[in-house]
């Protein structure tokens, strides 16, 4: 594992319950990479953490396991539009 798949997964694993963060937010947070770059690291190794804490910027879950996304979401406790997290309320910033 490289040291930017182990830096992301730490910053999913810190994301608490009841928020989310966007694909580009953990890769700002963790200060490299992109959207892509951790959606692709998430692919990879994402069911070491909670990943379904992860959204696209606009709320929306990812298209082949949405409906899962969304339950976890839901139990989470994270404010929900329908199928899209609502990101004025949910998006954690890292602190």
């Amino acid at each position: 594992m490289t040291p930017f798949a182990k830096a992301v997964l730490d910053a999913v694993d810190a994301i608490p319950a009841g928020k989310v963060m966007a694909y580009s937010d953990v890769a700002d947070y963790v200060g490299k990479g992109s959207g892509r770059a951790v959606g692709t690291v998430m692919a990879t190794y994402g069911g070491e953490v909670p990943w379904h804490r992860v959204v696209r910027s606009d709320g929306s879950c990812a298209p082949g396991v949405r409906d899962r996304q969304v339950a976890l979401l839901r139990a989470d406790g994270v404010p929900m539009d329908g199928y899209r997290v609502d990101m004025a309320r949910a998006r954690w910033n890292g602190t």
